[in-house]
Order: structure tokens, then C-alpha cells, then sequence
């Protein structure tokens, strides 16, 4: 599995916005799936990007998603780490 590296926007803005939730999903997506141990991911909160007009805003590996809500981070996820099998 390639290394990902992912980070979410926690500059007020955005946080607001719904990273706040966004992480969390994160958090769960990893726990769920038992991939604490498994996934090379490096994942970090970041300050504002200059996208805040178009925020909640995630990086993963230098390209930037833009209004990333629940569903979008989910997707976000499941892109980057598909479940074994698929």
C-alpha cells in the first residue's frame, strides 16, 4: 500500500465548516476497519490554506479537496484505502 499523506484543515474556518467532523471520520474509518496497524498514512492537522471560501478542505499527497463534506471524506477514505478484497 502506497503511503498517503493527509492534512486537514483545523484553522477556524474550516473546522467550523465541518473538519471537525471530517477527523473524526478519519479516526472511525481507521478503528472500523481494524487498519491501525496496517496503513501507511501520515495524518495531520494543518492551518489555514487560503481556501476558505471553499473549506471544510482536506490535502492528501499535495492535492487539495475542496468542500469535503462527511460524504466527500468518506469517499475521500474508501479512494485511498479500499477494503482488502476490492
Amino acid at each position: 500500500m502506497a503511503s498517503v499523506k493527509m492534512v486537514i484543515c483545523i484553522g477556524s474556518s474550516c473546522f467550523a465548516r465541518g473538519n471537525s467532523e471530517n477527523v473524526k471520520i478519519v479516526e472511525d474509518f481507521i478503528a472500523q476497519r481494524g487498519l491501525e496497524d496496517e496503513l501507511d498514512i501520515e495524518l495531520s492537522g494543518g492551518l489555514c490554506t487560503n481556501n476558505c471560501p471553499d473549506g471544510p478542505v482536506v490535502i492528501v499527497n499535495d492535492k487539495i479537496y475542496k468542500h469535503v463534506n462527511p460524504d466527500v471524506m468518506l469517499d475521500i477514505m474508501e479512494s485511498h484505502f479500499p477494503a482488502k478484497g476490492e
